[in-house]
């Protein structure tokens, strides 16, 4: 690695933690009582996009931005209370790649369309704080992903140009808004469509050990 600061972005939910199975819970609760019967393919496919977003895209155009907030408020608030009782599990691989990154000198941030709150009772729980030096969140930017916002503040908190960054992302907005933002990036999981990514991988306990030198050093 050079001497020029380098940095890995990692997304949050899905990507560190492995949370879709409590945000559904969430949202199946709460949009209960919106008269919404949400089912699991409309949720895998807004996931990781911001709450105001996606719930126009479910209850319509004309919801408006108080039941937007009321809504979102709602669903968050009973997200965090089901983090208190249910296992909180780090995405495999993702414990020893931290520590290795950290150990290495890699910077590192989360930046994640979840709101802060979230964010913080999620990293307590899981006891990852000593490895991450920024956090970017759904209250930092006004466009979330597709668009690269997040992950340009996230580099900007960091001190690292976006060429000397690597974003690892579990979903196609996310994917995307590396891009757009000029920046390499690894897809773990199913989600994000062949080809999408600079490196696609299964699982992050199955990266090579050298995956994000070799991708860094592509970069043009």
């Amino acid at each position: 690695m050079t001497n020029s600061p380098s940095a890995v972005l990692w997304d949050l939910d899905g990507t560190l933690i492995d949370t879709a199975p409590i945000h559904w819970q969430a949202w199946k609760e709460i949009l209960v009582h919106e008269n919404y019967a949400l089912s699991r393919e409309v949720f895998a496919s807004c996931f990781g996009m911001r709450n105001d977003t996606i719930i126009p895209m479910w209850l319509g155009p004309q919801v408006s931005a108080a039941d937007i907030t009321r809504i979102a408020d709602a669903k968050e608030t009973r997200f965090r209370e089901l983090l208190e009782v249910l296992p909180l599990q780090l995405m495999p691989g993702v414990l020893d790649w931290l520590a290795r990154l950290h150990q290495q000198g890699w910077r590192q941030a989360i930046a994640t369309m979840a709101p802060r709150p979230n964010l913080d009772q999620m990293v307590r729980q899981a006891g990852i704080a000593k490895y991450l030096d920024a956090f970017a969140t759904a209250e930092d930017v006004a466009r979330g992903k597709p668009e690269p916002d997040i992950f340009l503040t996230a580099a900007a908190r960091l001190g690292v140009p976006p060429s000397r960054c690597i974003v690892v992302e579990d979903a196609p907005a996310g994917v995307e808004a590396a891009r757009r933002a000029g920046m390499r990036s690894i897809s773990v999981g199913p989600a994000v469509p062949p080809g999408s990514a600079d490196l696609a991988i299964s699982s992050l306990d199955r990266l090579p050990e050298d995956a994000f030198h070799r991708l860094l050093d592509s970069h043009p």
